[in-house]
């Protein structure tokens, strides 16, 4: 049985610090709106410390979710019959690290960044600029440490083919430039830190070489001496031009703290029963991922990432849903999951799909709540997998209704499709569906779209300080309800699509990575 209190934190206190630490909407927002506004600051204040996979207060904040779904009227549903499913997790990370180019030194995630599990203890080597790293540019790369401009252009050797290609040659890793022509979502830095989780057991083979990723601004710091022009080069690899290949004379030299570590975080599971015994063997999952990313390297003097928008608030909206019902079940069944492990690989909705509550032949359709910004107005929405399943039909049908168009992603290089919890509902063959807020291009909705990934996204200015649209969160969050009362109501089940292309894609993603999905799925 749940206690009412969490470990060295009252409800009542995380409530009062709440108040304290949140925005105030408008005394003219409506009672469901603000209700929900109320929860996203109990899930996002700084006595949740961010909620980081594996963490006390993500832990803290799980139990939270999982008393509001009980008051709420909901069922304990997690495989063992309680409201927790404890995922097991494998931790590799940086604890700290020195680095030095020809004697300068580097700092850490600010000017450089290295993958804990493909990074050894010291790294002495020399450096090459290789430009692009394809295949036939590389030359003689044995043993050295090979910078390459990390483009994300079609035309181009993508991350992938770099890494093949400088393992082929011997290299000893490489260095990746993270791309500012990347516009669409420009490089992030400082990085918050540098761990790596993974499912226990399921931790993939060591790298073949060392693989960091460099703060173009740095450049220079690495080319010193060798007469080219950092500033120049980065600016010709972002569009794609000719770049050249050369030797560096400056010595790189690394020592890295490695620190393994296992660790539980849990995901948070509840059902509504169904009313319609014809449909008894049906069930819609909602999810939302309910980590961050805790405590990470500072920006502006602030070290704690909130993680508001990314994702409390959408967590927020499933307790939302559950307390607007009143225990009150739709026709279908539909299962609650606060997810964990969204931000480190998708970890938590891959343990769920492994570790289902009900056979997952049973799960007729997901529904995700990620990538959500309401900070401009709600009038166009990209739905992920709009034309490859009813789901998009549903969302189609209910957005109109409400005077909103909705639409196919306009920028599929950046993956978002495959970023988020839906995509492992996708990969086992399940109809899913996941939202971002759309723009049209130039407009104000626009410009602030692209401030906010460039200032707020995966950073502590994502708290409950941030500028909102409260009538965008208003307007979304009945969409939500709306959709879910459809596709839990109606007669059919959500379906595929004939000729779904994605539907192809996954099926033959499933079949070259059997090996790679038998791991993920063991001790199923």
């Amino acid at each position: 049985m749940l206690k009412t209190s969490l470990p060295g934190l009252t409800l009542t206190l995380i409530a009062h610090m709440q108040f304290a630490a949140a925005q105030s909407p408008p005394a003219t927002l409506d009672a469901d709106t603000r209700a929900w506004w109320d929860t996203t600051a109990l899930l996002s204040n700084d006595a949740m410390e961010g909620r980081d996979a594996g963490s006390p207060g993500h832990e803290r904040a799980a139990r939270l979710v999982a008393e509001r779904f009980a008051a709420a009227g909901l069922k304990p549903f997690a495989p063992d019959g309680g409201w927790l499913q404890p995922v097991p997790l494998e931790e590799v990370a940086v604890r700290s690290a020195t680095i030095t180019v020809g004697g300068r030194p580097l700092v850490f995630l600010h000017d450089i960044y290295a993958d804990p599990a493909s990074v050894p203890p010291m790294l002495d080597a020399p450096l090459a600029y290789r430009g692009y790293c394809g295949a036939d540019t590389l030359g003689d790369v044995k043993g050295k440490l090979v910078i390459c401009h990390g483009t994300r252009r079609p035309e181009l050797p993508g991350n992938s083919d770099r890494i093949a290609a400088l393992t082929k040659a011997g290299a000893l890793g490489m260095i990746a430039i993270s791309d500012p022509g990347f516009t669409v979502e420009p490089p992030r830095w400082p990085y918050a830190y540098a761990r790596n989780l993974s499912i226990a057991g399921s931790t993939p083979p060591a790298a073949s070489i060392a693989i960091l990723a460099l703060n173009a601004e740095s450049l220079g710091k690495l080319i010193a001496g060798s007469g080219q022009d950092a500033a120049a080069l980065v600016v010709a690899g972002s569009k794609g031009a000719p770049l050249p290949s050369f030797e560096i004379k400056n010595r790189f030299k690394a020592s890295f703290t490695l620190a393994h570590d296992k660790l539980v975080s849990s995901n948070v599971i509840g059902m509504l029963p169904g009313t319609d015994q014809s449909m008894a063997d049906q069930a819609i999952v909602l999810t939302a991922h309910l980590d961050g990313y805790g405590y990470g390297e500072p920006i502006k003097d602030d070290g704690l990432y909130n993680g508001t928008l990314d994702d409390a608030a959408y967590v927020a909206l499933l307790i939302r849903l559950a307390e607007q019902r009143e225990g009150r079940g739709f026709r279908r069944s539909v299962i609650f999951a606060a997810v964990t492990g969204e931000e480190k690989g998708l970890l938590g909705s891959r343990w769920l799909i492994a570790h289902p509550p009900i056979p997952k032949a049973r799960i007729a359709g997901n529904i995700n709540l990620d990538q959500l910004r309401p900070i401009f107005p709600l009038e166009l929405l990209t739905v992920h997998a709009l034309d490859d399943t009813t789901l998009g039909d549903d969302a189609r049908a209910v957005a109109t209704s409400l005077g909103i168009t909705v639409q196919n992603d306009p920028e599929p290089e950046r993956r978002l499709l495959m970023r988020s919890d839906h995509w492992t509902f996708l990969e086992a063959g399940i109809p899913a569906v996941n939202f971002v807020f759309g723009y049209r291009p130039g407009t104000q909705s626009e410009r602030i779209y692209r401030r906010w990934y460039r200032e707020n996204y995966h950073k502590p200015q994502d708290d409950l300080q941030q500028p909102m649209d409260w009538q965008a969160a208003a307007d979304f969050n009945r969409f939500f309800y709306q959709l879910v009362a459809r596709v839990a109501d109606q007669d059919a089940a959500p379906s595929w699509k004939a000729g779904s292309k994605l539907r192809c894609e996954n099926r033959e993603l499933t079949s070259r990575k059997a090996t790679r999905r038998a791991q993920l799925l063991q001790g199923t």
